[in-house]
């Protein structure tokens, strides 16, 4: 779990896969990986079978560089965090905060980052044992509200999710967010259908910069 934290923590982004699969899911973040990113994370989409998302997560985690962290998306129950865990996920990634998953999490020495928004639901989510809590949705609340809500919990690392874009990451940086989510901008669909992967590595490579300005 050290290694994966220390890996996030490092380098800040985490590319979020929904809906991506087999070949097309592998190059894709191949060439994000090419591009500087070393955390990713393959969604549960609740109205599919969850054995598609272990499949992705098998295959990502097979096909990545030792360096790279695998982890798991949308996840709701303790169920989806054993079946995260068995196809070789390292960290756990919710929209909410879930006692049991976060339980379920530190049960199977994975990184816990749940979903939170208010004070309130951050400090309960790090108390419940999270290693980073998701300001959820950040891009929407926006920087002003980040940089509120994070005045009185500076001990607590916040990670911005949803709605970060090259424009608006470095004004969540300077705020003291530990890492970011992002998921179109980097797994781009179209970009991927047309099997335009160096665009993709380039759009890593500009969010990186953008990050670090």
């Amino acid at each position: 779990m050290t290694d994966t934290l220390e890996i996030i923590k490092e380098n800040k982004l985490i590319a979020i896969s929904r809906g991506s699969y087999g070949e097309p899911l592998i190059s894709a973040a191949l060439a994000l990986y090419r591009g500087g990113v070393r955390a990713f994370e393959v969604t549960f989409e609740h109205d599919k079978p969850s054995s598609q998302t272990a499949e992705a997560i098998a295959s990502l985690a097979a096909a990545l560089p030792k360096d790279a962290a695998v982890g798991a998306g949308t996840v709701l129950s303790a169920e989806d965090v054993r079946t995260a865990h068995d196809a070789g996920a390292a960290f756990i990634i919710s929209p909410n905060t879930n006692a049991d998953v976060i339980a379920q999490t530190k049960r199977l020495s994975m990184v816990s980052i749940p979903g939170a928004m208010t004070p309130t639901e951050i400090i309960a989510a790090y108390e419940q044992g999270a290693d980073i809590v998701k300001l959820f949705p950040a891009g929407i609340l926006g920087v002003e509200y980040f940089k509120a809500v994070r005045a009185p919990v500076p001990h607590i690392p916040l990670a911005a999710v949803a709605g970060i874009t090259a424009k608006n990451i470095g004004g969540f940086a300077k705020a003291g967010a530990a890492a970011f989510g992002v998921s179109s901008t980097l797994f781009n669909k179209n970009a991927i259908q047309r099997c335009d992967f160096a665009s993709i590595e380039e759009a890593a490579r500009s969010m990186i910069k953008a990050m670090n300005e």
